[in-house]
């Protein structure tokens, strides 16, 4: 029996980040990390990210999911990277590939990074990222391991993989609740 009451929520609007090697200090700078709560990094997520026409004020707020290229989340292996995507409600980042230890730390906090081949990538950032004013929305089917990209009238469903230890780190919550369900 899958204990599904940890499970965060994966979806909603998406941020489309139309850059490789986006890295932890970007994420989040390292200048706050002597913050002591999840909630305390919020306001400065993406605060240092250089990328033509993004502001990290405008545009984060109200976000469900980040869309971007390869190796996201390079840099120092600092699980408070998760941790502002977290605190602001942004659960699932999709992207080519991800550094090792911060696609370990997503999932170590009961959160998605999918990796899509380039080409899909390169479909969503062309069908759906600036997309004449329309809100790009993603729906996850965690039980289906699907990604479903909707706006203005367009539909765009994608496979994506979610098995083993990473599956019960999503349905559980994270790391700490599965060990307690565990151990």
């Amino acid at each position: 029996m899958k204990n599904l009451s940890g499970m965060k929520s994966f979806g909603g609007r998406v941020l489309f980040l139309d850059r490789s090697d986006i890295n932890t200090d970007e994420i989040i700078p390292a200048k706050y990390l002597t913050e002591n709560t999840k909630a305390a990094l919020g306001p400065y997520l993406l605060e240092d990210l250089t990328l033509a026409g993004f502001d990290a004020k405008r545009d984060v707020a109200g976000r469900g999911a980040v869309v971007s290229r390869g190796n996201f989340g390079c840099g120092s292996s600092r699980e408070h990277a998760p941790w502002a995507l977290e605190a602001n409600g942004i659960n699932i980042v999709i992207a080519e590939s991800f550094a090792r230890i911060f696609r370990g730390n997503m999932y170590n906090c009961g959160m998605i990074a999918a990796e899509l081949p380039p080409q899909t990538i390169d479909a969503l950032f062309r069908e759906f990222a600036g997309d004449s004013g329309a809100e790009t929305l993603l729906t996850c089917d965690i039980e289906n391991a699907t990604l479903t990209f909707t706006s203005g009238g367009k539909e765009k469903t994608v496979p994506f993989t979610l098995k083993g230890f990473d599956r019960a780190l999503v349905e559980t919550g994270g790391w700490v609740a599965y060990a307690d369900g565990k151990y």
